[in-house]
């Protein structure tokens, strides 16, 4: 029997489904209900992988409830899924045909399925996303502050202190988590005595990056978005550049990597030794975060080679 390739076009209400090669789609509602009946339709077929695109958080209901009934799904960039049906000359967007370019996605490009995570990394996940989006509306309002009148300063100050509020519980519910969770709390460690790597930016590594201490140093910095790659034509040679990633990865990298430069002996020489070739400042800090992530890589490596040895202890 022939295994299928489906596509799932997410919104906030519906879950259009397509299969490579058959045509038209199916509807279904994105509720416990919705998705319960697209997850018996799809385990009762033979099913080779299932494409949904990451948006905006609608999908994670979905994917993970595939992931539980073990049917192989994966998220991928919607500019990815565009870009390819871009490709082959479908223009038009419509939910149908969105179901169908992601199911000859899956089919052609048959991209890698991530395993499910775990309720505390979910639960830790969300504890970060959250945290992320604290940040960005308290710089949001602290930007409007200064442009403000007096009246409306009021109003801005006022939210301004409830978002520093809902930050600092933020960081006592992650805080409590990792108490609660020993293992987590062994891996943070682990990464924060990193000169120059601190508390969220370990979390967020072991979170938004499972794959850290399972992969060659060379797939590890590529999967994040750090690894140069090739802009080179004919016999022109262009310049080396970083493309795609793992955007909530790299930030807090980027971050780290600023302190380690500074704080950090092996980065401070090697982003000094860059520095003192002519490497411009912006190349020199990306191969330092490079850099940075291979050290955190292989810690973390052999932190998990080492348990099996502990636990047989």
């Amino acid at each position: 029997m022939v295994k299928r390739s489906v596509g799932i076009d997410v919104s906030k209400a519906h879950l259009d489904v397509a299969v490579a090669g058959e045509a038209g789609s199916t509807r279904y509602t994105n509720d416990e209900d919705g998705i319960a009946k697209l997850v018996a339709w799809l385990r009762d077929g033979d099913v080779e992988r299932v494409v949904l695109e990451a948006t905006g958080g609608y999908q994670r209901r979905v994917l993970t409830a595939l992931l539980a009934a073990e049917v192989p799904a994966v998220a991928v960039n919607p500019r990815q899924a565009r870009d390819f049906a871009k490709a082959l000359g479908k223009l038009e967007k419509t939910d149908e045909v969105d179901a169908r370019m992601l199911a000859l996605f899956a089919e052609r490009v048959r991209p890698e399925v991530r395993p499910l995570v775990d309720e505390t990394t979910r639960e830790f996940q969300e504890l970060l996303a959250r945290r992320r989006q604290l940040n960005e509306m308290l710089v949001a309002e602290k930007n409007r502050f200064h442009q403000a009148t007096k009246k409306v300063r009021r109003s801005i100050k006022s939210h301004i202190d409830w978002l520093k509020a809902q930050l600092r519980n933020t960081d006592k519910d992650i805080e409590t988590g990792l108490r609660n969770c020993p293992a987590w709390d062994v891996q943070v460690q682990l990464l924060e005595s990193l000169p120059g790597v601190g508390r969220i930016t370990s979390m967020t590594l072991l979170a938004e990056l499972p794959e850290l201490g399972t992969l060659n140093r060379k797939k590890i910095a590529k999967l994040v978005g750090v690894a140069p790659l090739n802009q080179d034509s004919g016999k022109s040679s262009g310049r080396r550049s970083i493309w795609g990633g793992r955007a909530t990865v790299r930030a807090p990298l980027y971050m780290a990597t600023l302190v380690a430069t500074r704080h950090n002996p092996v980065i401070r020489a090697f982003y000094a030794r860059l520095l003192a070739k002519g490497k411009m400042k912006k190349v020199a800090l990306v191969a330092a975060m490079r850099k940075l992530l291979i050290i955190l890589n292989a810690k973390m490596r052999d932190h998990l080679r080492a348990l099996p040895q502990a636990s047989s202890a």
